[in-house]
């Protein structure tokens, strides 16, 4: 199968003919391997280890709070 990919950004095109370079593969090679990754369909699946599923979850709990403040309190008997 064969494509015609129009309005390819100029940075795009710069870092996938460096790594072609770098990596001593063809363009076309680089650039297959970047839309395996992107549409997930390497045969490693892409492991994310970020916290996006978090983002926006904070549940506020006053008896958690209570906990960290107690542990903002300083032991001045352990500072001298």
């Amino acid at each position: 199968m064969q494509y015609t990919i129009r309005g390819i950004p100029p940075r795009f095109d710069l870092v996938a003919r460096r790594e072609a370079t770098a990596s001593h593969l063809s363009l076309n090679a680089v650039l297959l391997k970047a839309l395996e990754r992107g549409l997930d369909l390497g045969q490693e699946p892409i492991r994310h280890d970020d916290l996006d599923d978090l983002a926006g979850s904070w549940v506020r709990d006053k008896e958690f709070d209570r906990a960290l403040a107690d542990m903002d309190k300083v032991d001045e008997a352990l500072w001298k």
